[in-house]
Order: C-alpha cells, then sequence, then structure tokens
C-alpha cells in the first residue's frame, strides 16, 4: 500500500508512476484525491467545530462560575456544534475506510530507475549467455511432444482427470521434477544462505490482502466455499512473506531469507487461448521461490543478489538465459523494479520467462503491518523482496527441449544426476 503521507506532500510522484505504468490507475488516483481533499476540509471543519465548542464551554463555565443565568443562544450552539461534530466523526470513519479501499486498488510507486515503455517489447535486455545454445542438426521438438513420446508426460489423463492446462509427470518425468525442485533448494540453502520452509497451501484473505493479490486479481485465484473462504496459493510468496506479518522485528534479525517449494494455483483468467499446450502455463505448477525481508537500505543490493541467486541455477543446468529489466508498464502491481529471467526454448526459436526478481519496497509490509525496530530507536517498515528460484515446471521444459537428442532420448544436466539417479531418458 502506498503511504498516505506521500499521496499528500508529493501527489505527482504517484502520478508520474502511474503514468509510467500505462495510466489505466489514474481514474482510481483522481477518485483517491478526491476522497482525500474531502477527508482533510472535514477534518478542518471539525477541528474548528471542537475550538468553537471548547471557546463555548468556557464562556458557559463564567456565567455558571459567576452565578448567572447561561444565554440560551450558547446552549443552543453548543447541542448545534455537538451534532455536527457526530456527523463529521462519523463521516471521517467512513472516508478513512472508503480511502483504505481504494489505496489497496493502485500499484506500489516505481523506483526511478525503471525504464519507461508501453509493454513488453520495451523491456530492457541487461544481460545475455547463450554460450550454451545448440546448433540442432534436426528440427527439435517441443517439450510437450517430447514429453509424450518418452512417456514422461500425459496431457490427456491429466485432463480426464482435472481438465486443461493439468499435466501428469510419469516415472523419470515424475523423479526428473522433484530432482529439479531438490537441486535448486540444496543451493538456495547451502549455498546462498536461505532457511527453508514447508508453508500452507490455503492462506486466509489477510495473507493475500498483505502481498497484493486481493482485492485486485480475485478472479485468478482458486478459493474455498468454507466462509471465511481460504485461498490455494498462486506462488509461496504469499505464505512467505506473510510469516513476520504484524510483527515488529529487531534490526539485527534483518536480513531474513526464506525459500520454499510449493505447488502454485492459479486460474490463469483472461489467458484463453495463449499457450495451452504443455507446461507454460498451466493451473498447477510446482516453483521454488525466494523472499528477502530487508531493512530499506539494503533492498537495491538484495534485487541484485536475489537475481544472481536464481541467475546460478540456468547457469549450472547450461541452459540458455537472458535477464530483463522491465519497463514501466510491465512491472507487477507489487513491486517497484523487477528483473525477468528467461530461458531459451528450441522448439519456439525464443526465449520465455522463467523467473521474475521484484523489490516490493514497503508497499506489502503496510499492508500487512510488518516493521523493525532500529538499534538507535525508532520503528520503520521492512522492505520485501521475492523471485523464483526458479519455476519448476518450466525449468523441465527447458532441459527436455535444450538437452534432446537426434533419436529422441534428453541427456540430463550433469548438477541433477545425483538426484535422478540416471542420465538420460530414453
Amino acid at each position: 500500500m502506498i503511504d498516505i503521507k506521500i499521496l499528500r506532500s508529493e501527489p505527482q510522484k504517484i502520478k508520474t508512476s502511474l503514468e509510467k505504468r500505462g495510466g489505466r490507475y489514474l481514474p482510481v488516483f483522481g477518485e483517491i484525491c478526491k476522497k482525500d481533499a474531502e477527508y482533510k476540509a472535514t477534518l478542518k471543519d471539525a477541528e474548528t467545530g471542537r475550538s468553537r465548542k471548547n471557546a463555548i464551554s468556557r464562556e458557559i463555565g463564567s456565567f455558571k462560575m459567576k452565578k448567572l443565568e447561561v444565554p440560551k443562544r450558547l446552549e443552543d450552539e453548543v447541542q448545534e456544534i455537538k451534532k455536527n461534530l457526530s456527523l463529521a466523526e462519523a463521516r471521517l470513519q467512513e472516508l478513512e475506510k472508503e480511502l483504505q479501499a481504494l489505496l489497496l486498488t493502485i500499484p506500489n510507486i516505481l523506483n526511478e530507475s525503471v525504464p519507461p515503455g508501453a509493454g513488453e517489447v520495451d523491456n530492457k535486455i541487461i544481460f545475455e549467455d547463450i554460450s550454451a545454445k545448440r546448433e540442432f542438426s534436426f528440427k527439435p521438438l517441443d517439450h510437450h511432444a517430447l514429453g509424450e513420446k518418452l512417456d514422461i508426460l500425459d496431457f490427456e489423463r491429466a485432463a480426464k482427470l482435472s481438465g486443461s492446462r493439468f499435466a501428469l509427470l510419469k516415472g523419470r518425468g515424475a523423479r526428473l521434477e522433484r530432482a529439479i525442485a531438490q537441486f535448486m533448494l540444496d543451493l538456495h540453502t547451502g549455498e546462498n544462505g536461505y532457511t527453508e520452509m514447508f508453508t500452507p497451501f490455503l492462506v486466509n484473505s489477510r495473507a493475500m490482502t498483505g502481498t497484493g493479490q486481493l482485492p485486485k486479481f480475485e478472479e485468478d485465484l482458486y478459493r474455498t466455499a468454507s466462509e471465511p473462504p481460504l485461498y490455494l496459493v498462486p506462488t509461496a510468496e504469499v505464505p512467505l512473506t506473510n510469516i513476520h506479518s504484524g510483527e515488529t522485528l529487531s534490526e539485527a534479525e534483518l536480513p531474513k531469507k526464506f525459500t520454499a517449494c510449493t505447488a502454485c494455483f492459479r486460474q490463469e483468467a483472461g489467458s484463453y487461448g495463449k499457450d495451452t499446450r504443455g507446461l507454460i502455463r498451466n493451473h498447477q505448477f510446482n516453483k521454488v521461490e525466494l523472499v528477502w525481508l530487508t531493512k530499506p537500505e539494503d533492498s537495491a543490493e538484495a534485487l541484485v543478489k536475489m537475481k544472481e541467486h536464481a541467475e546460478k541455477v540456468l547457469q549450472l543446468l547450461g541452459l540458455p538465459y537472458r535477464i530483463l529489466e522491465l519497463c514501466g508498464a510491465d512491472v507487477g502491481f507489487s513491486s517497484s523494479k523487477t528483473y525477468d529471467l528467461e530461458v531459451w526454448m528450441p522448439s519456439e526459436n525464443r526465449f520465455r520467462e522463467i523467473s521474475s526478481c521484484s523489490n516490493c519496497g514497503d508497499f506489502q509490509a503496510r499492508r500487512m503491518n510488518m516493521r523493525f525496530k532500529r538499534s538507535g530507536g525508532g520503528t520503520e517498515h521492512v522492505h520485501t523482496l521475492n523471485g523464483s528460484g526458479l519455476a519448476v515446471g518450466r525449468t523441465f521444459a527447458a532441459i527436455l527441449e535444450n538437452f534432446q537428442q537426434e533419436g529422441g532420448s534428453v541427456v540430463i544436466p550433469e548438477v541433477l544426476r545425483k538426484y535422478t539417479g540416471f542420465d538420460k531418458i530414453g
């Protein structure tokens, strides 16, 4: 949530950020400004009323001390002021709730370094490593066809069980999926200093609101029919970031670094007809998530480190990849700055996203009231960061496509072999 103090002291900063995001949130911003102007005017009227009420009360007290009759006009005016104050205070409470609800619907303020742009075509390529890119002597198959040919993926029976956009992994395919996740978790906990967590897959609306999924993205979430409802996690970012919601940490406790592998559930609302084949855009998929809680002055450097941790996974697997700095219109709702990592997919002859690493500043911490206390005194909101380290299903797909052989087999990257127990599927 944006700090309302910034709304009141630097409204142009917010407006400029929303314009950089493409302008679609500007009407809501206009409504917020109107509500806030009414709030300030109502507050001023209430303060004026209280001041006048106190003055009259002193005047009435003076009459009573002198044992004089209190003029009826003063008593009538006090009653009128009390009535108006009651109405003003009730309206102030309403406006506070309305402002809070509206502030939940507008995105984070972009970092000044975020490049301008109207969409993904304007994202800036900042690094590319295609040294592992192969020149195939045959036409490479996509991972969907490879998986079915090798009898490790079964989309037809998955559809029988659950419908479209689900996958059934079999035999060595299931083991490869598990190996990829284990490799990533071992790397992040053993070398990168993350604490592994195993979180609930169902969370409440408060947790979803804290990280920004609610109220903006409710149509993309799976929810239970219970009251109050619970939501299937769209990413482990939600439970991991909310672990210390409502708490005040000590400065010495920061940074905190969490990782978890969870199933992720998304309705993929608005993606009809996109990536319906294979593992790229499913309703259920596995992902290893990275989350940092930092002091404000450390979050920019933490974002760079998180990006490098995700990047290391691709380097060790020997997959061609590139890194993008997202332009304003493509940065996610809760993020102030984002890097995307994309992996090369030979069958499509293009790169596909496999990780997003974002610095959310204090945006999420304000929503979940998560603070830290400075050693010298004073409390502040922590900064939160999240990233994929990596999406397991997309990594699975990239391995199949990049390491396929002419005969239809797939060679397993060397770093995974101690986890799979085999060096080839075929």
